[in-house]
């Protein structure tokens, strides 16, 4: 899928090793004009500091927070991009796992942040959420793109490519279940921790919600 908008997934390692429920290498896979980098720091990262670094490029953090821009508020003006290209980074761990990530990369944590709000609930069947906000790094790909292309900042031309592919995963996912039980696999699975990591938030004990949900009815 062409986009104007380059996006930066930033894996951590453990992610890396979940075949089964890695929606970072598969929103990857998607975005033409995408990066996948695997590690905790970043500072040292040549690939991420060049994109940082680069005149041409307009660098920004998926982090929602007091300090971050609402995409979904126009409060990313298209004239502040000045001609630049947006790049967006996107860290994709745990919630246990991103704080380590974002403390130890200053490069990142000095970036831009931005966020979207009234983002729609989680499509995900095989795993749960900790909070109806929260997003895997596919979904949340997908609302930042939407809330993009309302801000005129980039342009969504395949909005249901991404959802139509996090479905089938999803259904995959199931058949082979259902094949390894009519088979007699009776092994029990080993359940995902949570994962809204894709959004790149911190977790917190009380567990505020991340990109606020429409309101009901």
């Amino acid at each position: 899928m062409p986009t104007r908008t380059k996006f930066v997934i930033l894996m951590h390692p453990y992610e890396h090793k979940r075949v089964k429920a890695n929606t970072g290498r598969l929103t990857h896979l998607c975005l033409a004009d995408s990066e996948l980098h695997l590690g905790i720091g970043f500072d040292e990262h040549e690939a991420v500091q060049a994109l940082i670094n680069d005149p041409q490029n307009f660098p920004v953090l998926l982090y929602p927070g007091r300090e971050s821009r609402d995409l979904s508020k126009g409060e990313l003006p298209v004239a502040d991009l000045a001609g630049r290209r947006l790049v967006v980074f996107l860290l994709d761990a745990t919630w246990r796992l991103v704080r380590p990530m974002f403390r130890t990369s200053l490069s990142l944590q000095r970036l831009p942040r931005v966020m979207f709000t009234n983002a729609a609930p989680s499509r995900y069947i095989i795993k749960r959420q900790p909070e109806p906000g929260c997003l895997s790094t596919l979904e949340a790909t997908h609302e930042l793109l939407g809330a993009l292309d309302r801000a005129g900042l980039d342009v969504y031309s395949q909005p249901t490519q991404l959802i139509d592919l996090f479905h089938r995963m999803q259904d995959f996912q199931i058949r082979r279940a259902a094949e390894n039980a009519l088979h007699g696999d009776r092994r029990p699975s080993r359940p995902n921790p949570p994962d809204p990591s894709s959004a790149g938030v911190p977790f917190s004990s009380k567990r505020r919600r991340v990109f606020p949900a429409p309101p009901a009815g």
